[in-house]
């Protein structure tokens, strides 16, 4: 591509064609950069630190300029300067300082007799010049005669700003020069002739980064995943579209978190967790904007939403700054923060400070929800000023008052708004101190918490639909024991075809030594790597599982993915071709179709324990006519790993019929999913398993419990692996088997009716209108049974319907 529609272009009072003792240096490079708003795209930018960041008239001497959309700059610099002026621009570290975002630069090369032409054009028209650059805010380099910064003043600005004077203005973004461009066009130009000996990109561009390293390129205060070879491959070329955030940065999300100390450290690194865990991290990029930046950096026009979380004081200043944001259509999430405004004032009220009340929250469809939520001791109340008209989201607390908690306001014309609180959404109950009833009430309401965090944040433009699903990855193949290994190759050497595959209905396994990147990996083919001696996966310990791992037969051999569908079907097929000798089990860091009872899907994030396991259990045995009780031994396996270790007695973790693991009787932490297919005289049974371990949100897992339990007995139990946990629990599950099938259910039941949370509890049959019944235990084949006043003890069996197996339980028909 050449540039040769240059007949608007409006020299510039700095230009050397201007002066006829002034030429272009011979070594330099003259270059055309174009730029656009960023308010009429639409378009994100990242926010970088001020020290990152390369103004383009730092590297250049800005020559001509052609107003309009997209704004188009003429300019020469040094083959080092434009060096580092292009590494910029490919990391969107090259900032205008017009405010407009730099979407293209084409190196030009100019003819001498053109720039004789413009000498002689431009000698009597430097008056002329002189008023068209009036519209332009180039800074130029020091030593540089013929012109000055023409930027506005900066507080002016902002006091004009949050007086509403001015709705779209920003102390970093002068007036827009599109704007001004039909202005200027009405001026009799100074013309650069067509030049057709512009040279393409391809053939002239940035000759020095070509021979840059990675060592040129300064250190970034982020990890950023990228580095100079990967912006130079996605850095668009001339003529193929406008660049648009070429190294893939997403929107920005800021903290302010107060003063620049360690608690706004933690408070920031709180925040961030849970907002983690609200939105898709590849599609926003969460920052800490610091106090000392605030009215420093450039953060106005790089930031998607601001959130305000310091229950500190905010000065004048930052207020104002701000404002300024909300005025150029910015959003605003506050946390229990005094930011406020729109004749809206906080009042304190001493009796509710940290406390736990009932939030009745309206979601923008007009909807309510109730949840137990703590707040900050401040609600809201209209000024003395005129109160600006209030959105749709709004809270207030249950009380007589109905105290105003949680309010939406617009503002402005630019489609501004600021939702504003006064509860700790941000807060997970297992960072605060308080008693075991506070947290068993802030928990309870904790997936709550996310929904309303989510409306208000979707209401603020983010998105919050996290259905972006991870790539799967291969399988590879451990063992618990060099023996079981052997073994397991052997039997594999007979089973395989010629080219490693094993073909089962809805999955074939490919056997390979080591993985390549055109190994096919879907849910229907997945390739499994036998050799995994050097391949040390993030989320799973074979040392631990193996230290771990007590039995005889169970668990020996372990196929692990790092993402997979779900764990039960990897098993699927096996499970009738494997001997049970071998003790295989499927284990997961993340699952992405995890299965539950009736056709429930498992939510499965980094923390959790997902694993399948695979047994055989003969038909004539004590388990072998009692296999509904499989799912029960696991339950209670999963229960007795953690409590039968020293210390950890008290983890109040228990097991709810039938097939659940529960904190107390108050919420869910897993569940057990079993898949039973007799052949012959043989059960073939794979026994699903899926354990929040680490994982707090949305709900609650087994370390926060002994997180809890450390704060109120003063103590320090070592939270859990993943790896360990499963290692214990196929531990106690074999030891509980080989119990059952020696004594049958006598033999595990006092340690099930010690861990289950239905002593003493009451359901009622059929509907929530049916009679009501006492839970007295399971029968012989592992069924529920329940008493009625003044009746008889009868077994009860789920309806199949219902997600709580508890809800509507029936009386099955007699034979």
């Amino acid at each position: 591509m050449s540039i040769d529609d240059l007949n608007k272009w409006a020299l510039l009072l700095v230009s050397p064609f201007i002066y006829p003792g002034d030429v272009l240096e011979a070594e330099h490079i003259a270059f055309v950069i174009e730029s656009i708003l960023l308010r009429s795209q639409n378009l994100p930018t990242p926010f970088f630190p001020s020290d990152t960041i390369l103004k383009w008239s730092d590297c250049c001497l800005p020559l001509a300029c052609r107003p309009g959309e997209p704004y188009k700059l003429f300019a020469e610099a040094s083959i080092d300067n434009f060096s580092e002026l292009g590494i910029a621009f490919m990391e969107n570290r090259l900032q205008m300082d017009n405010g407009m975002v730099p979407q293209k630069i084409v190196s030009v090369h100019l003819q001498d007799s053109v720039l004789k032409e413009l000498q002689q054009l431009t000698s009597s028209t430097i008056t002329e010049v002189e008023e068209l650059t009036s519209a332009l805010s180039f800074k130029i380099k020091p030593g540089q005669e013929g012109t000055k910064h023409l930027g506005r003043d900066d507080q002016k600005v902002q006091d004009e700003e949050c007086n509403q004077k001015k709705s779209s203005a920003s102390q970093e973004e002068p007036t827009s020069v599109s704007e001004k461009g039909d202005d200027v066009d009405e001026h009799h130009h100074l013309h650069l002739s067509s030049c057709h000996e512009c040279l393409e990109l391809e053939s002239s561009t940035i000759e020095s980064v070509k021979f840059a390293s990675a060592e040129d390129i300064p250190d970034l205060p982020y990890d950023f995943n990228s580095s100079l070879e990967g912006s130079v491959n996605t850095a668009c070329h001339i003529g193929q579209g406008k660049r648009v955030n070429v190294t893939g940065k997403p929107p920005n999300v800021l903290l302010f978190v107060g003063s620049d100390s360690q608690e706004a450290h933690q408070r920031f690194q709180q925040l961030r967790s849970i907002l983690t865990d609200c939105v898709d991290t590849d599609s926003y990029t969460i920052y800490h904007l610091k106090e000392k930046k605030v009215l420093s950096d450039p953060w106005l026009h790089n930031c998607l939403l601001l959130i305000i979380a310091t229950e500190q004081p905010i000065s004048e200043a930052i207020c104002q700054q701000f404002m300024a944001y909300l005025s150029q259509g910015g959003k605003v999430l506050g946390l229990s923060s005094s930011f406020t405004f729109g004749g809206l004032q906080l009042r304190s009220k001493e009796e509710l400070k940290k406390t736990i009340q009932t939030l009745v929250f309206s979601k923008a469809d007009n909807n309510e929800m109730k949840l137990n939520v703590l707040t900050s001791g401040s609600i809201y109340e209209e000024g003395t000023g005129e109160l600006l008209s209030l959105g749709k989201l709004k809270g207030y607390l249950e009380n007589i008052e109905k105290d105003k908690i949680i309010v939406h306001l617009p503002f402005g014309t630019n489609g501004g708004e600021a939702i504003l609180c006064q509860v700790h959404l941000e807060m997970s109950p297992s960072t605060l101190i308080q008693t075991q009833d506070a947290f068993n009430l802030l928990k309870s309401s904790n997936f709550k918490r996310y929904e309303v965090l989510k409306e208000i944040l979707t209401v603020l433009g983010l998105s919050c639909e996290l259905n972006k699903i991870p790539p799967l990855t291969p399988l590879y193949l451990f063992t618990a024991e060099e023996e079981a290994r052997v073994s397991f190759m052997q039997w594999l050497a007979r089973n395989v075809s010629p080219e490693g595959v094993m073909t089962f209905s809805k999955l074939n396994l490919k056997f390979v030594s080591s993985y390549k990147p055109e190994l096919e990996v879907t849910p229907s083919h997945m390739p499994v790597i036998t050799a995994t001696e050097e391949f040390a996966p993030e989320h799973f310990n074979l040392e631990i599982y193996r230290q771990n791992l007590q039995t005889k037969q169970l668990g020996k051999i372990i196929l692990f993915a790092e993402v997979t569908s779900s764990t039960m079907s990897l098993l699927d097929g096996l499970m009738f071709e494997v001997p049970s000798s071998l003790g295989l089990v499927a284990i997961a860091a993340r699952q992405t179709e995890g299965k539950g009872r009736g056709g429930n899907v498992w939510l499965s994030p980094v923390g959790c324990s997902l694993s399948t396991l695979h047994i055989h259990i003969p038909l004539y045995s004590h388990l072998g006519q009692r296999i509904p009780y499989v799912q029960h031994l696991m339950s209670l396996a999963v229960v007795e790993a953690v409590r039968s270790i020293p210390e950890y007695q008290d983890i109040n973790l228990r097991v709810k019929w039938p097939n659940d693991i529960y904190y107390s009787d108050q919420m869910k932490l897993g569940g057990v999913l079993v898949n039973s297919t007799l052949v012959g005289t043989t059960f073939y049974i794979l026994i699903g398993c899926g354990l929040n371990v680490n994982n707090s949100n949305p709900t609650i897992c087994i370390n926060d419990l002994i997180i809890e339990y450390n704060k109120r007995h003063n103590k320090n139990l070592s939270l859990f692996r993943v790896d360990y946990l499963i290692a214990r629990t196929i531990t106690v599950l074999e030891r509980l088997i080989d119990a059952f099938q020696d004594k049958g259910p006598n033999a595990v039941l006092p340690l099930y009716y010690k861990y289950w949370v239905h002593s003493g509890q009451q359901v009622r049959l059929g509907s929530d209108e049916g009679p009501m019944v006492w839970i007295v235990g399971i029968d012989d084949s592992g069924f529920l049974q329940v008493h009625q006043e003044g009746g008889d003890v009868v077994t009860v069996h789920p309806d199949g319907n219902s997600f709580d197996m508890l809800r509507n339980l029936i009386i099955p028909k007699k034979q």
